[in-house]
């Protein structure tokens, strides 16, 4: 046998493409020749920014024993956790089943019938701590099988069972919290319920949730800021306010090149693990744009402006998507095996050969580059605990540093297109750059988009079929799961709203009735998989949030969206299903469950809808931004663009009174509409928002 992943649409399998182990990606031909042979299937599941995947690959992957051993008595199938989350989702809970934790890498020994009977994360070259070696696993599962099989095939059951049964509880919770329509007080005090659940789960001393790792709660942050904008509560806004002023300050965010790493490794957010992700930075990117829209503040506005541009400069990829993450490891500017952070940290001699004068003392100081340094082997990660006395001056040192830093050996770029991720990517570049009048950002999430509708997409209305990933143009074989259509529905809608152009409003609607035809059981419960593509497995519905919204979040937050600006009334009544099925659970465990919550609050607020018609395109995108100033969560705004074609216009635009010269703003709320305005400052008070300047 050889080797398989050569010609993967997965950086990450590429990385693996060199290996002596035979790998094979995941799919029935792996399993016919496990069974063929009479071998269990080895399952290694990572990611190309995941440290100790790559560490276990240098370890064992690429020594010619240990993959000799492994081609002898297994099938060994490597999957990119990011390219089919199907896969990692039922295999994680296999994983935590089994040991009572999870992690990347993931390793997982299969029947041939793909049911785990064994399971682990990294394993070690040699035993170490506690732990076997790789190779000791690999002989005793190989021993196990020929000798014993039937205790792995009552294991494998075992774990199949309870993986079930853990599902089927889920579902029970959840059928069994449904009504058919939660009245608006039950919704609202759902929130609430929601809004005292993370004031107690606050870090009052360092801001955020939890202890160490501390993770960027993008989700939960959007929520309490609709929260915020719903209700007037200044509790949710103090929350939102204090934990993005830390997470701007500290390590987490990259104070020379903008952007956001995955998570810090304590829980004052100094040290970070320094992969960045296109998830993080997108969903990030709107959180620090909404919360200056609705407090002015200037930091918030900086880590926008500096995040935007560091995803035009280092994700965006010659195909006009975004790559799905940096590496944490790279090469170190000394000699040696790559490390994590080299290419971020900075120790006192560095910052002095780089810097001249008085600058030196005074970077030093203000961006904490310690004698003993805050993070391993004498290094520091910069941090910005206050701003300035001298902004100017830090702008000039900071552009010093950037091209000092800039000559150092970067970080691996994986560079996969990931449908979800880059419609999150289109809303949030299309929000900043209206708000922020950014045509660059605008020309980027058009040129994205279109690479999604020209690549990843075929079919139109119901027949409309999403593919997940890919890469150099060539779109890969993995369907999209759940999670691409909402996403990269919200992302068109988004889309729209920015550029008035009805060919986004109406791919997102043909994502949507594929969705209803797909992805919705005979019960009409959203399911994360495509319900009409085979499967090996039993599929299994993740309804809470993980790095990023879970699929039926993501889908239900597109659909509200689009019921308001179409006036769907099949939308509408999904959404109503959905939040009816989802909100009470989500009440209860509010930090996994943001993106749900922040739908209620959109529904709760809506639909606050504002039609603008055409005109004076200066004037039109005057009222155009002044609109989407607003902070209702239920906001949606409808643009006409240069046609003024009805038949391509979504139902809110439709025969209203236009001026040749001057646009209108139609502002509807619970379906009673204000008489038309052209004046902003007659629209912002009508929306809740400043008037654009």
């Amino acid at each position: 046998m050889v080797n398989r992943l050569g010609d993967s649409a997965s950086p990450y399998l590429r990385q693996h493409a060199d290996n002596p182990v035979d790998w094979q990606e995941w799919g029935p031909a792996a399993f016919e020749e496990a069974q063929a042979r009479d071998v269990p299937v080895f399952l290694s599941v990572g990611y190309s920014a995941c440290h100790w995947c790559h560490v276990m690959a240098h370890e064992s992957f690429e020594d010619e024993a240990v993959a000799k051993y492994l081609n002898e008595h297994f099938v060994s199938i490597k999957v990119d956790r990011e390219e089919r989350p199907d896969v990692d989702t039922v295999y994680m809970r296999a994983t935590q089943t089994l040991t009572g934790r999870g992690g990347w890498p993931m390793s997982v020994f299969l029947d041939h019938d793909a049911r785990a009977f064994y399971a682990g994360t990294y394993f070690p070259p040699t035993p170490s701590r506690g732990m076997a070696s790789f190779q000791q696993v690999l002989t005793g599962l190989s021993e196990l099988w020929l000798n014993d099989r039937p205790r792995l095939v009552t294991a494998a059951q075992q774990v199949t069972d309870a993986v079930l049964a853990g599902q089927e509880t889920v579902e029970a919770k959840l059928t069994g919290a449904a009504s058919v329509d939660l009245p608006d007080a039950e919704l609202r005090s759902i929130t609430n319920l929601a809004v005292d659940q993370l004031r107690s789960d606050f870090d009052a001393q360092h801001a955020g949730f939890g202890g160490a790792p501390k993770f960027p709660p993008s989700m939960v942050l959007e929520f309490l800021l609709r929260h915020y904008g719903g209700t007037g509560d200044s509790v949710s806004l103090d929350i939102v306010s204090r934990t993005c002023q830390a997470m701007a300050r500290g390590g987490l965010y990259d104070q020379v090149g903008g952007g956001f790493a995955r998570y810090c490794v304590d829980d004052a957010w100094v040290v970070p693990h320094y992969e960045k992700m296109l998830y993080d930075n997108t969903q990030l990117l709107r959180v620090y744009l909404h919360w200056w829209r609705t407090t002015q503040d200037l930091l918030a506005l900086r880590v926008v402006q500096e995040t935007a541009d560091f995803l035009i400069r280092d994700l965006l990829t010659s195909e006009g998507g975004f790559a799905s993450a940096l590496d944490a490891d790279s090469d170190p500017v000394e000699a040696g095996q790559p490390r994590e952070g080299a290419f971020y940290v900075w120790n006192q001699d560095q910052i002095r050969s780089t810097l001249s004068g008085d600058d030196v003392d005074w970077a030093i100081q203000l961006l904490k580059v310690t004698p003993v340094g805050t993070a391993d082997d004498g290094y520091s990660v910069l941090q910005l605990l206050a701003d300035p006395n001298d902004l100017a001056r830090w702008e000039r040192i900071r552009e010093v540093l950037f091209l000092s830093r800039s000559l150092r050996p970067a970080p691996g770029r994986d560079d996969k297109i990931v449908a979800a991720w880059n419609g999150l990517a289109v809303s949030a570049l299309a929000e900043t750059a209206v708000l922020l009048d950014r045509p660059d950002l605008l020309t980027a999430a058009t040129g994205c988009a279109q690479l999604i509708a020209e690549v990843h997409m075929s079919g139109s209305g119901a027949d409309t079929v999403l593919r997940r990933v890919s890469r150099d143009g060539r779109v890969g074989e993995p369907l999209g799961v759940l999670e691409d259509y909402g996403d990269v529905a919200a992302g068109f809608t988004a889309l729209y709203q920015a550029t008035g152009d009805p060919h986004w409003l109406t791919l997102a609607t043909d994502l949507a009735d594929s969705v209803a035809a797909r992805f919705t059981d005979p019960a009409g419960v959203l399911q994360d998989s495509d319900t009409t593509a085979p499967s090996l497995f039993t599929p299994i519905n993740e309804t809470s949030d993980n790095a990023y919204p879970s699929g039926t979040s993501a889908m239900t937050e597109a659909l509200i969206s689009l019921a308001a600006l179409t006036g769907s009334n099949t939308y509408r009544a999904a959404v109503d299903a959905s939040l009816s099925r989802l909100a009470a659970t989500a009440g209860q465990h509010a930090r996994f469950h943001g993106w749900v919550l922040a739908g209620v609050e959109a529904r709760l607020a809506g639909p606050l809808e504002v039609a603008i018609t055409s005109g004076n395109p200066t004037k039109r995108a005057h009222l155009q931004r002044t609109a989407m100033l607003g902070i209702s969560p239920g906001l949606v705004v409808a643009v006409q663009g240069e046609s003024g074609d009805d038949g391509a216009e979504p139902a809110l635009l439709q025969e209203r009174p236009r001026d040749q010269d001057q646009p209108l703003a139609f502002v509807c709320h619970n379906f009673t509409c204000q008489l038309p305005t052209s004046d902003p400052a007659e629209l912002a008070e009508l929306v809740g928002g400043p008037v654009d300047a």
